[in-house]
Formats: structure tokens, sequence, C-alpha cells
């Protein structure tokens, strides 16, 4: 089965970073995702969709993002159900980010993360470097462990 969803969009309100008993970082948010086409009165509406991530995601997310920061969200929708105080059932569809994309700076910070920052499932990896194919090793082809 497939459960992919790729949203860009604003966050709504300033976050909020929890902790879990075992001392895993969580953020709850809503991202305000623009719709493509305008309504009649040629306004452009938006879905405020929840979003949840977790770990270091969850870190990077409040130490460098806050109201009105533009971010690319990579992740699965998941549904979730909990008895609120009143003694009624609640039903919750959420994203939870798998990837995150910085794509622009939060207001104050002196690093820029214009261009678009990364933060993938838990690991930093601003260090990382994509090489074009063309500068890739050349493949020897004369070891006798090739599988074709």
């Amino acid at each position: 089965m497939i459960n992919n969803v790729t949203l860009t969009g604003r966050i709504t309100k300033d976050l909020e970073k929890h902790q879990t008993n075992k001392g895993t970082s969580v953020v709850n948010f809503s991202l305000a995702v623009d719709r493509r086409r305008k309504n009649a009165n040629g306004d452009r509406e938006a879905d405020f969709i929840g979003i949840q991530a977790w770990g270091l995601t969850a870190d990077l997310l409040s130490k460098y993002c806050g109201k009105g920061s533009l971010i690319g969200v990579e992740g699965r929708i998941q549904t979730r159900n909990y008895e609120n105080n009143q003694g009624q059932r609640v039903y919750v569809t959420e994203v939870v980010a798998e990837n995150i994309t910085f794509l622009d700076s939060k207001k104050g910070n002196n690093q820029s993360q214009q261009g678009g920052y990364q933060q993938s499932n838990g690991y930093q990896n601003d260090n990382y470097q994509q090489q074009p194919f063309d500068s890739a090793m050349p493949f020897d082809d004369s070891a006798d462990d090739v599988p074709f």
C-alpha cells in the first residue's frame, strides 16, 4: 500500500516542543497550504493540515522555524483516536513528517537557511554534498563478483 504525502506551506503559529516520558521530542503544528485554484471571489484559499514531527526533526523545527516559516513536508497520513476529558471519542487525521525541508530562514536567526536545508528521518546531513554522476569513480567490471 502507498501512503505518501508531500506538502509545501507556512507554519501557522509558533512551535511548542514537548517530550515524551522516554525523552523523545515531539512537535505538533498546523501547516497552511494554498490551494491551486482561486475561489469565486478571486481569492486563494488554504487548507490547514495537522503535522506531527518526532526526534531530531522536532528539535530542529523548533530551533530554526516559527510562525510563518515556509517548509516542505514529506510524510504519511496517520489516523488515531482518543477519549477527551468530557468522555467523548475524538478522531484525528494528521501527517507524520518523515522528511522536512526548510525553505526560508527563521526571522532573527544569524544562520541563513535560504536555499533549502533538509532534515530527514532524524539525521542531520548538512555536510553532505551530492556528487554528479560524471564525477563518480569509474566502475570496475573485471571483478569476479559482479552480479551481471
